[in-house]
């Protein structure tokens, strides 16, 4: 025990020895490095200051010149990498290009600035740079050139600095190039560039950040939103270009229980354009979410972006939040897509303030079309059945037009799409119940109301002709279902058209329901069309309603909500329709 704690110890100390020698000699290599590098740099701009003042200049660049804009340098066995820039000047002492005194020979003078960092592996993170300023031996001569002046901004109007900017020159044989970075103020300020019409093609860039360009036209793009740049002799040409940084948008889709429904296709569009006859967008692309219903879009530029699904199974509901995204900078922001069973044809709704373009809650949209009419209430998930015509024997609600048991005293498909009461020889019977399949609802909910339809029948089939009963479960396998009131009690019935649910059957994910119908005329029976039951939950669009398996054609359209005017008009639905409707308060 003692030889192996002295052996521990020996061991600690002779690591501790060895990494003190390994970091001492990496300093020592990092400064040597450094006086390898300025040692360059220097050289280099000595030999610059020797030459004639029209040499100076980056080859195919402005201002023209011998020197190259990148070389490879090896010194001592180790390659450096150097960077020449050089810019002209324009000294304010004797005014400046486009200002007061206007200077028409602005190019004074011009600063060279080299930059070295080491290769093929080396730590060095940094590069050295020195710079140095070389006048000319007299002054200035006049110049028939002009000015580029390019101004970087983000989206929140601040400059952008240390950008890289890339010009090409394709009036120019051959181009005349120019890399260069922007300054604090997000400014790149080309003193004395030769003129040119629109050719000047301009890119912008840096690390983490959106790129923005000039695009010339081309055939499939005749008119671009962005023309290069033109330069007039003597005259200041100002481009502006906005660039941020990139963001992370996580893209879910599920389905109205916030249940996830994988392998969707999807069709994504931003609102930045790049040619407008006829109109390019800058992103415009469809991709498929996973197994999971997820699909990571990674290092995407900010923008406005809409979404539509391009699957022959599935149609769009709605969408958290609502469309389009608004994506902003530097953020990981996610959106959830509700995908449905496609149908024939459907009507999204998003209703929205004029005034701050939010989503409205509350509001009440009233749909209505030959020999169908329904209400519904954004911000208020929901699930419904209008047919019953399946017959008995589900347990768990798949099919929409099944159910779970009945006592064999009503109609369910006389015709379908109706419930009634069975009728025996010329009399109905005088009640019935039927019983639903278990809805699973995806998660807990708070409950709110029970909407069916009709809602008024005949006076002499007499009062509460139609009833409803509640039962609510975590489990969708309880021990038996609890069916209550509104009240909570076995011995009470909803017995009118939404109607506030028992609140104590909140935070439940399953629910089902029994319908007791009756009559007091045995030549009359009431009719139940359709009953529905609405819930929130985080998987709830906010300013959204969805109608689905309706019929193309022509419906009027009513948008109610209290302090805002009421909106109706007509829509025309054919096919998975969109409309947005926009309130206006009435104040």
């Amino acid at each position: 025990m003692e030889v192996l704690v002295s052996m521990a110890i020996f061991l600690l100390f002779a690591m501790a020895i060895y990494g003190g020698i390994t970091f001492v000699f990496k300093i020592v290599y990092n400064s040597r490095v450094q006086i390898l590098e300025t040692s360059l740099i220097s050289e280099q701009l000595e030999i610059i200051r020797n030459m004639d003042f029209a040499d100076i200049g980056i080859l195919q660049g402005v201002p023209a010149g011998v020197l190259p804009y990148s070389q490879i340098i090896e010194r001592d066995g180790i390659p450096f990498t150097l960077i020449t820039t050089v810019r002209n000047i324009d000294d304010p002492f004797d005014g400046t290009a486009g200002g007061t005194p206007n200077d028409t020979s602005p190019a004074d003078y011009k600063l060279v600035e080299i930059s070295a960092i080491c290769r093929n592996g080396c730590s060095q993170q940094v590069p050295i740079i020195l710079n140095t300023i070389v006048a000319p031996k007299g002054l200035e001569g006049a110049s028939d050139n002009g000015h580029l002046f390019i101004k970087v901004f983000a989206k929140d109007g601040l400059g952008v600095p240390q950008a890289n900017v890339h010009v090409v020159n394709t009036a120019t044989n051959p181009d005349t190039v120019i890399n260069d970075t922007t300054d604090n103020d997000g400014w790149v300020k080309i003193i004395d560039t030769p003129t040119g019409t629109l050719s000047y093609h301009i890119t912008i860039s840096k690390a983490g950040f959106s790129t923005d360009y000039t695009i010339a036209p081309t055939a499939e793009n005749t008119t671009p939103t962005k023309l290069p740049a033109n330069v007039t002799s003597q005259a200041i040409t100002e481009v502006y270009l906005s660039i941020d940084e990139l963001t992370d948008l996580n893209i879910n889709t599920i389905n109205s229980n916030c249940t996830a429904v994988g392998n969707v296709l999807l069709d994504m569009q931003g609102s930045k354009m790049v040619g407008t006859n006829p109109i390019i967008y800058k992103l415009e692309e469809s991709f498929i979410t996973n197994a999971s219903g997820i699909y990571n879009y990674n290092n995407l530029e900010w923008d406005d972006y809409n979404f539509s699904l391009s699957s022959s199974s599935y149609m769009l509901a709605g969408s958290i939040p609502q469309l389009p995204v608004v994506v902003e900078p530097g953020q990981t922001q996610s959106v959830f897509l509700i995908a449905l069973p496609k149908t024939e044809n459907s009507l999204l709704v998003n209703i929205k303030d004029a005034g701050t373009g939010l989503p409205l809650s509350g509001v009440e949209i009233y749909l209505s079309g030959t020999g169908y009419e329904s209400t519904l209430t954004t911000d208020l998930g929901y699930v419904r059945q209008t047919d019953w015509s399946g017959g008995a024997g589900q347990s768990v609600f798949g099919n929409p037009d099944e159910y779970f048991a009945d006592d064999g005293s009503v109609d369910n498909s006389s015709p379908a799409g109706d419930l009634k009461l069975k009728k025996v020889g010329a009399n109905y019977l005088p009640s019935g119940y039927l019983e639903s399949s278990t809805f699973d609802l995806g998660q807990q909910v708070d409950f709110k109301n029970i909407i069916w339809e009709p809602l008024t029948h005949d006076p002499d089939i007499g009062v509460e002709p139609i009833k409803f009963q509640i039962a609510s479960s975590n489990s969708s396998t309880p021990e038996s279902w609890e069916f209550v009131g509104p009240d909570g009690g076995e011995d009470t019935f909803y017995t009118s058209a939404n109607t506030l649910i028992w609140s104590g059957h909140n935070n439940n994910q399953y629910f089902r329901y029994k319908v007791y119908l009756s009559t007091s005329d045995s030549k009359k029976t009431p009719t139940l069309s359709e009953v529905a039951f609405t819930y929130t939950n985080e998987c709830t669009p906010p300013g959204q309603v969805f109608f689905s398996d309706l019929s193309a054609g022509t419906y009027n359209l009513e948008v109610s909500k209290a302090g805002y005017l009421l909106v109706s008009g007509e829509v025309d639905i054919l096919g998975n329709t969109e409309t947005v409707v926009n309130l206006s308060t009435s104040i």
